[in-house]
């Protein structure tokens, strides 16, 4: 115990104290997370620094260069599966250097060709699930697709860098159902996985034998198979596996049972010392894969940690267009001799400090981009609204709303801008409005800028309103009832904007942008 002469050397002495720790906890860095999960249960979207709903399903998630990068499907263009007028839409990727600020890096090549769109468009089976490896012999990244329009069941592409272009090279050979007729259930879901020493694996879906898993040793340019390989490594009725290496164990975590587009089904895994087996009995670690189907587990690095991270699509209601689909990532957890733990369908997972994206110039009100689910009635006489308080006074130059749209509305969006009587009504005319081409609003998530130009007053309040005439499907927004935001309020009216009431939700996603001015 420390004594003090005097009780003012004591209580100066714990005020440098109090100051210190105070400093400490100010300046310790934030902690940034993987957000699976609201408060109240519900899927979280994930946004890109853009503001836009990433719109990547069934790839992966790879780690190159200190940088990881999410490839998947995009369903942005309106692909339906099964659908024989929807088109194919393309691979996207995303890249991230903290796992939760994701910047869209565009398409991982040109999808809009007649060729591609004759292979994958809606009258296929279409084309899923990308994943890029890296070949350190030939310098090149390499590109693996599940495709319906030949025998194999791939193509294969490489590129220089992690987000391509991805050309095309020649079709891959593969051992199984390599004599069965092209354009059929030949094989599916696949992942690439490469060992210690270099050598690559295939592991995919051996659909003749009803969904039975196979691993294949490929070549050493990783474009093909070499035809050395375990089949039946699982039971029948599985897909979708996940290869990866623990402590000299090798692991391989599938969908149990194959289930496409379905939001829940099992996660089982098999182990063996040696990627082509023997494989062990199977072990289920969950029922429904944290509410969707599991996608991949990747090896990664974290602050120089290795983590085997999981991830499930979590498929919207096995709607056969999944732009509206969103994601549960965090690592497996394994026992002392190596058994995967159960899922445990973390809400969040914490990671460490996050990048901070820039100040946008002119911002002036904003709910970010935590918290938000999806709704779609935007449509006939039911319209939604925003209400938000000019903090400056200048030019409102510039405003974004986050909108989607589903099953082909046959009208266009209206937004409009009012003044409102203070306790965010409109009133009078509109004071701007613009139609929105239903061209302009994808079936995922995104931000839709217009530029009003209008003169906003500070401390004044004003309602963004969104409406549309059409009597065939919807146009949707996000919304958040667990964001802090003070400026205003979500609305809605189903009397044709006649009135318009306070939403549960709280808040819609949007910004507004003001040019300080007289």
């Amino acid at each position: 115990m420390i004594y003090y002469k005097t009780p003012a050397t004591y209580c100066y002495r714990m005020k440098l104290l109090f100051t210190f720790l105070c400093t400490l906890i100010c300046l310790a860095p934030a902690v940034a997370q993987i957000k699976n999960f609201d408060a109240k249960g519900r899927q979280a979207i994930r946004f890109s620094t853009a503001g836009d709903a990433v719109d990547a399903h069934d790839g992966e998630i790879a780690h190159f260069n200190g940088t990881y990068y999410l490839y998947g499907t995009s369903y942005d263009c309106g692909f339906q599966w099964g659908n024989k007028g929807a088109p194919f839409c393309g691979f996207k990727v995303y890249s991230s250097t903290d796992l939760s600020t994701w910047t869209d890096r565009g398409y991982l090549f040109d999808a809009k060709t007649s060729v591609w769109q004759s292979r994958c468009d809606g009258k296929t089976y279409g084309c899923f699930r990308p994943h890029v490896i890296y070949n350190q012999k030939t310098k090149l990244y390499v590109l693996w697709i599940n495709v319906y329009d030949n025998v194999v069941g791939y193509r294969v592409f490489t590129a220089k860098t992690p987000i391509g272009p991805f050309t095309e090279v020649a079709e891959p050979h593969l051992a199984v159902n390599s004599d069965m007729p092209a354009a059929g259930l030949n094989n599916g879901d696949h992942d690439t996985f490469i060992d210690d020493d270099g050598t690559a694996y295939l592991a995919y879906t051996d659909w003749r034998k009803k969904g039975s898993i196979v691993i294949e040793k490929l070549t050493a340019d990783y474009l093909s198979g070499t035809g050395e390989h375990v089949a039946s490594v699982s039971g029948e009725q599985t897909e979708a596996p996940g290869l990866f290496k623990r402590r000299g164990i090798y692991y391989v975590v599938y969908s149990d049972p194959n289930c496409g587009y379905c939001s829940g089904t099992g996660t089982s895994y098999r182990t063996a010392k040696s990627p082509l087996g023997p494989w062990s009995d199977a072990v289920k670690i969950s029922d429904n894969s944290c509410g969707g189907q599991p996608s991949f587990v990747s090896t990664i690095k974290i602050n120089a940690e290795t983590v085997y991270l999981y991830g499930s699509d979590l498929w919207n209601n096995a709607a056969k267009n999944e732009a509206l689909a969103n994601y549960y990532w965090a690592p497996l957890t394994f026992t002392a001799d190596g058994a995967i733990n159960p899922l445990e369908c973390l809400e969040t997972y914490k990671l460490p400090k996050k990048v901070k994206s820039p100040v946008p110039a002119n911002l002036d009100n904003s709910t970010g981009s935590d918290d938000f689910s999806k709704q779609c009635d935007i449509a006939a006489s039911l319209q939604r609204a925003q209400s938000f308080t000019a903090t400056k006074s200048g030019l409102l130059s510039k405003l974004s709303f986050t909108a989607f749209k589903n099953n082909n509305p046959d009208k266009e969006l209206v937004v409009s801008v009012y003044a409102t009587n203070g306790n965010s009504q409109p009133t009078g005319e509109a004071l701007y409005s613009e139609t929105i081409a239903d061209q302009s609003i994808g079936w995922s998530a995104k931000n839709i800028y217009v530029k009003p130009n209008l003169k906003v007053k500070k401390g004044t309040k004003y309602v963004i309103i969104l409406k549309s005439a059409a009597t065939t499907g919807c146009y949707g927004v996000t919304l958040s009832d667990l964001t802090n935001f003070t400026g205003g309020s979500a609305l809605t009216s189903s009397d044709n904007g006649k009135t318009f009431k306070a939403d549960e939700h709280g808040v819609l996603k949007f910004e507004t942008f003001v040019k300080s001015g007289k």
